[in-house]
Formats: structure tokens, C-alpha cells, sequence
């Protein structure tokens, strides 16, 4: 047996495990445990300890509720107890301090309210027999980490991702990193973070380069928005929407309020909710302080991150994910498509490039995952047109075989294929017992270049030249498609 890996960092020495190709090390605390005093503020320094920690196991979750039926049969977002919630997880494959290997960072989804980097379809092994330093990191979630509070910094989420990569720029080199070659990723809230942080003037000299998998910098809050949102919640506790009174909440109490909150955000009157409700989450990244003081879209547009690599895209069918466990896709009306686009903003007759899909639920699907994942990515990479750093573009088509066949390339499908996970029996509620592992090949391995690298092994995305690369298409490994949809491209371009 490997003698158990035990790496120095500033706080003191971590006891890991060797497992296959990687040594791992679970449950790092980046940051103080952010309760007490603590708990609405910047995060702090971690506190050192004597001896050898034990790194083994994940170590706590953020405050959360598990997911809800129906969604409990398709994610694994396990629950550990504890205070130490923010942590990060590294795999490598040896902690060697001269090895200098890239690293990636994950941040994980969930709607900013939910996710962990304890998922076991996020472990890092493949990464790290790629050799790839592998990280990923919890923050907090909702209120306690995006809620818009008088009394509180905001996004405070946001400002854990940024200490996690503090401590990566640290330490990681004890563990066989480069802190100069540093990717961050992350899919949905996880993508939106990193794509906000690309165009943070905080996260300048953090990462080089950035992976974003269904989620972009274009769905934040606005302060007045997110104001409405700590309103309702003080007045549903009854206490002030203040992080002192919230603060004397019982934690189950608040968060059962938190979650029926978001619920109706998301699932009920989404007009009531005005720009919170279309986006369908009741926690987002506000745009209020240093960390946010702008819209991201905004920002990459006037050149914010150009330097960085952009690796962004969307899976084709996202908002099936949503639609088909809920049962609503086989009982849309032709009727709805229309009605659904003008709530977006297009007008009817641009709305007709959605009439020729097979059916209405997936006309009215395709107008929100426009709307949400694909526009907003595409418009990333155009923002950066004429920036010196590439980005490239892709859209993953391999239709998941779950819930009855009708599940299709929605969101979050690709996540095992890009860390090669595919054999982690918790992720087959989103991808089934049997998905190619060939393409989980293809993807991981352009992953896997792009960290290294830089190119993940296509041309990058150009305004003249609208390449997308296609994973698990029709036409096989390697398929680019230059411009697809660009009718309906031009529908949002009208738009602006």
C-alpha cells in the first residue's frame, strides 16, 4: 500500500490518501469557518492547526436544502454537517513541489443556492492522470452568500471563490501546481461565477484561463432586485432583512423560508418577479460593490479579461432539464411559443424562427435555452472579439437517455464527460448507466488541452468566423459547425 501523502501548507501539515493515479486531499479549510460574527462577512483567513489535519474525507457543506422531487432522482448534492464549510478538495497526481503541472479549478452549480464540490462527479482523478492539478471548492449559498444586506459586503459568495483562489496562488505548488498556470471552470451559477470573476478587477493575476459550461456573465441582480428579494424573506421570518436579524433565525427555520422563496421565484408567477423572476433564481451575483460593480457582459465589453482564454458554451436542449421531469413538455401549445418569446422580448414575428421544431414544448424550449445559456455565451465570445487572448466555443448534442428518452442534451449533462466520470454511479440520474465513454474521451481530452495549453483543438470563435465546435453530434468526433442557428442568432442580435 502508498504511503499516505502528506503535504506542508501555511495553516499546517494535510494528511491525504493515494487512490489510483492521484494523490487527494479532501476538506482543506481556504478560510475561517463563517459563523458567529463571521457568518454575513468577508470571508477570513483560515486558522492554523498543530500536527497532521486529516484530509480524507469532503469536509462540511454550506447551509442548504437537499433538491427537491422531481429533481432528487436526476442530481446527487450530498449534505455533510460541520462549520468549516469553506473547503476545497485537490487531486494530483503527486504532491510533488516541482512538478509545476497546470491546475483547474471548479466551481460548482447549483443556483446559487445549492452544489458542493464534495459531488463525486466532480472528483479530479482524470484530470490528475492527465496531469492536471485538480481543485474544487464549496461557498456560501442564498442569502448568507449572495443576499443584498445594509449591514453586509456584498457578494460574499463571489469573495470565497476569490479567497479559494488566494489560497490556490498560495499553496498549490506544495501539491505539484503552478499558481501561474491556473484555469477556472464551472457549469451553470458555477460558470456565471467564473465568467463574472473573468471580468473582476479582484480576480486580475488569479487564473489565465477560464472554462464556462452553461453560464456567462449576462443574468445578475440588480441592487433594487435584490433588495425585493431580502425584503420578502425578512418579512416571510418576520425580522428585518438585515444579516444581524436573519442571523437570530433558527437555521432550519430560514432555510425552509429561503427555499419556498426561491421556488416561487423560479416555478410560479416569474412575471410578479420582474428581471429575478425570468432568470428563475432568487439569488444571483448583485451588481453593487467592488467585486460586481457592473454588469460582466458589460465589463468583458469594454475589455475586461481580455488577456485571459475563454473556453465557453452550452449544451443544446438546456432547459429540458426543467421541462421534462416536471412532466409540462408533452402539454405545450403551439400557442405558447409566441406568448414565451414575448416575455423574452422578441416580438412575434422573429419568433417564428422557433414554429419549425417537432413540437411546441421544444419550440418554447429552444426560446428559453436561447435566451438563458446560448445567446448569453455567444455574446461572451463576441465581446472579446478583437481582445488578445482567444476564446473558442462549443455546444455539446448528446442526447441523455434518462427520464424516459426525453431528457436529451440538457443542462448539466455534459458535466461527467468533460471530468470523466461517467462510471460515478451517483451522475447516472443525468447521463444513465451506459453513455459513450468515447466522447467522454473527446471532451475531457479538449478539457484537458485547454488547461494545459490554452487550445483546446479548434479555432477560436470570431465575429467573421463563428466556429463552434460540436460534441456528440450527428456528423462524429470533431464536428465544427461554423454559425449554427444563425437564424436565430439573429433574432437576439436585433435585440441589444
Amino acid at each position: 500500500m502508498s504511503e499516505a501523502p502528506v503535504v506542508v501548507i501555511s495553516s499546517g501539515a494535510v494528511r491525504g490518501v493515494r487512490e489510483g493515479d492521484a494523490d487527494v486531499f479532501r476538506g482543506i479549510p481556504y478560510a475561517a469557518a463563517p459563523v458567529g460574527p463571521l457568518r454575513f462577512a468577508e470571508p477570513a483567513p483560515a486558522p492554523a492547526w498543530e500536527g497532521e489535519r486529516d484530509a480524507t474525507a469532503y469536509g462540511p457543506t454550506p447551509a442548504k436544502l437537499p433538491p427537491v422531487p422531481p429533481f432528487d432522482q436526476i442530481l446527487s448534492d450530498p449534505i455533510v454537517p460541520g462549520d468549516d464549510v469553506l473547503n476545497l478538495n485537490v487531486w494530483t497526481p503527486r504532491a510533488d513541489p516541482d512538478a509545476r503541472l497546470p491546475v483547474l479549478v471548479w466551481i460548482h452549480g447549483g443556483a446559487f443556492r445549492g452544489g458542493t464540490g464534495a459531488v463525486e462527479s466532480y472528483k479530479g482523478d482524470a484530470f490528475a492522470r492527465d496531469g492536471v492539478v485538480c481543485v474544487t471548492i464549496n461557498y456560501r449559498l442564498g442569502m448568507d452568500g449572495f443576499g443584498h444586506l445594509p449591514d453586509a459586503p456584498d457578494n460574499r459568495g463571489l469573495l470565497d471563490q476569490l479567497a479559494a483562489l488566494e489560497w490556490v496562488r498560495r499553496e498549490i505548488a506544495a501539491f505539484g501546481g503552478d499558481p501561474e498556470r491556473v484555469t477556472i471552470a464551472g457549469e451553470s451559477a458555477g460558470a456565471m461565477s467564473a465568467v463574472t470573476l473573468l471580468a473582476a478587477e479582484r480576480g486580475r493575476g488569479l487564473f489565465r484561463g477560464v472554462i464556462a459550461e452553461s453560464g456567462a456573465g449576462q443574468h445578475v441582480q440588480t441592487p433594487e432586485s435584490a433588495t425585493r428579494v431580502a425584503a420578502e424573506l425578512g418579512r416571510r421570518l418576520g425580522v428585518e432583512p438585515t444579516a444581524a436579524a436573519f442571523a437570530t433565525v433558527p437555521l432550519g427555520e430560514f432555510l425552509a423560508a429561503q427555499g419556498a422563496l426561491s421556488l416561487e421565484v423560479s416555478s410560479s408567477d416569474r412575471a410578479a418577479w420582474g428581471a429575478v423572476g425570468l432568470d428563475g433564481m432568487a439569488f444571483e451575483p448583485v451588481v453593487a460593490g467592488d467585486v460586481v460593480p457592473r454588469r460582466p457582459i458589460e465589463a468583458l465589453q469594454q475589455g475586461a479579461g481580455a488577456d485571459v482564454s475563454l473556453l465557453i458554451g452550452c449544451n443544446e436542449e438546456e432547459y429540458r432539464f426543467w421541462l421534462v421531469p416536471m412532466g409540462i413538455l408533452p402539454h405545450v401549445t403551439a400557442e405558447a411559443i409566441p406568448a414565451t418569446a414575448a416575455v423574452y422580448g422578441v416580438p412575434a414575428e422573429a419568433a417564428a424562427a422557433y414554429a419549425d421544431e417537432a413540437t411546441p414544448g421544444q419550440g418554447v424550449e429552444q426560446v428559453i435555452t436561447d435566451w438563458f445559456f446560448r445567446v448569453p455565451a455567444l455574446r461572451a465570445a463576441e465581446a472579446r472579439a478583437d481582445g488578445p487572448a482567444p476564446t473558442y466555443v462549443y455546444e455539446f448534442r448528446w442526447r441523455s437517455p434518462v427520464q424516459g428518452g426525453d431528457f436529451g442534451a440538457a443542462h448539466a449533462v455534459e458535466i461527467g464527460f468533460a471530468f470523466d466520470t461517467l462510471a460515478v454511479e451517483s451522475g447516472w440520474g443525468l447521463v444513465g448507466p451506459d453513455a459513450p465513454q468515447a466522447l467522454a474521451d473527446e471532451m475531457h481530452a479538449a478539457w484537458v488541452a485547454f488547461v494545459r495549453d490554452g487550445n483546446p483543438g479548434w479555432a477560436p470563435y470570431a465575429p467573421d468566423d463563428r466556429q463552434v465546435r460540436i460534441f456528440g453530434g450527428a456528423d462524429g468526433a470533431g464536428a465544427v459547425e461554423v454559425d449554427p442557428r444563425g437564424e436565430r442568432r439573429q433574432v437576439w442580435d436585433g435585440l441589444r
